[in-house]
């Protein structure tokens, strides 16, 4: 078996395993302050790949602390390319409260490579927050580069 193959079987069997509850519920989880308790819980949920980023989409409207919804964003970065859903999650993300989540939807954006995003991105621009017009700025240049 290849590589690959052993990857899609790890992640069948793992959808197999985990219904749409207990995913949910693991995503719920991921809601905490807790460094520790986020790593435990992304080992459970990273075998399901992409088909995961629905969940944590889903999650961002409702999770309470900054941490988790910075967790969730961090989570459907590597999905940006390939996901619909991870990368209207960076579109959202953009106007957080907290300057950690908005980073990291200037990270899916950027890894995205998508121009649809710069628009979003140019309207962090002129925020009183200099970091999250820096990390703005620096999506749009990646993006126009194609150079993440």
């Amino acid at each position: 078996m290849t590589y690959s193959g052993h990857q899609r079987s790890i992640k069948k069997y793992a959808m197999q395993r985990m219904d749409d509850l207990k995913i949910r519920e693991l995503v719920k989880s991921l809601d905490t302050t807790s460094a520790g308790d986020q790593e435990a819980t992304w080992a459970q949920l990273r075998p399901l790949g992409v088909d995961v980023v629905p969940f944590l989409a889903d999650a961002y409207d409702s999770t309470k602390k900054a941490q988790g919804r910075v967790a969730l964003a961090f989570h459907a970065i590597r999905y940006a390319r390939i996901s619909q859903t991870a990368f209207e999650l960076g579109i959202r993300a953009l106007n957080d409260k907290a300057a950690l989540v908005r980073y990291r939807a200037c990270c899916i954006c950027a890894y995205s490579l998508r121009a649809d995003a710069i628009p979003h991105l140019k309207e962090l621009l002129n925020r009183s927050d200099a970091k999250t017009a820096e990390d703005a700025a620096a999506a749009i240049d990646a993006i126009k580069r194609k150079n993440h």
